[in-house]
């Protein structure tokens, strides 16, 4: 079994949503809390979470036992900032790990299944990036072994970590389990999910 740290990104200010996302709540819990969650469910140890914007009230909403908090001074520059604070976050407390799970804090659908389907994969391919099939593009969940954190501390702008994926597109591996990879960004998004699960 390899030692994976889990990231979770919820450092963004939401702006097309118009509210805090990371608090909006289905089913009495927030968008955050049903990610943290599901990532305790996969792992006990090592779960990380980026907050940026809206980090004092986020922390003071939210159930954050067992989970470590890294704060990404820079949000506004998109999301690769929040996944280079989280590896700059494991060099400087000097913590080892074989391979970072990323995951999204709006995306509620995923399960414990497939992303246990992705650490199997990777306990098997330890050198493998695995990651999740968006119509024959890559993007999280995703694995990513430590041999590339150093490539990931040099990530910029809202896309880098796609264009990451694709630079690196004949050493991933993807999971044969189905995933519902929906990502909640308007208030749209988020009434339509809510009716897709009542």
């Amino acid at each position: 079994m390899k030692n994976l740290a889990v990231l979770v990104l919820a450092a963004g200010k939401s702006s097309r949503m118009k509210s805090i996302k990371q608090l909006e709540k289905i089913t009495n819990k927030t968008l955050l809390e049903i990610t943290l969650d599901t990532a305790k469910k996969v792992t006990r140890k090592n779960i990380f979470c980026v907050l940026g914007a809206n980090a004092k009230k986020i922390q003071q909403e939210i159930s954050i036992k067992d989970v470590q908090i890294i704060y990404n001074k820079n949000f506004e520059s998109g999301l690769s900032s929040s996944i280079v604070a989280g590896v700059h976050h494991f060099k400087n407390e000097k913590l080892t790990f074989d391979g970072v799970l990323i995951l999204l804090a709006d995306q509620p659908a995923i399960t414990v299944f497939y992303l246990q389907s992705l650490i199997e994969k990777f306990n098997l391919h330890p050198t493998k990036i695995v990651a999740s099939v968006y119509n024959h593009n890559y993007g999280v969940p995703v694995i990513v072994p430590q041999s590339y954190f150093t490539d990931l501390i040099h990530l910029n702008g809202d896309k880098g970590a796609k264009h990451f994926l694709m630079n690196h597109k004949e050493c991933i591996i993807t999971s044969k389990i189905k995933a519902n990879l929906i990502d909640l960004d308007t208030k749209e998004d988020l009434d339509f999910y809510k009716n897709q699960i009542k």
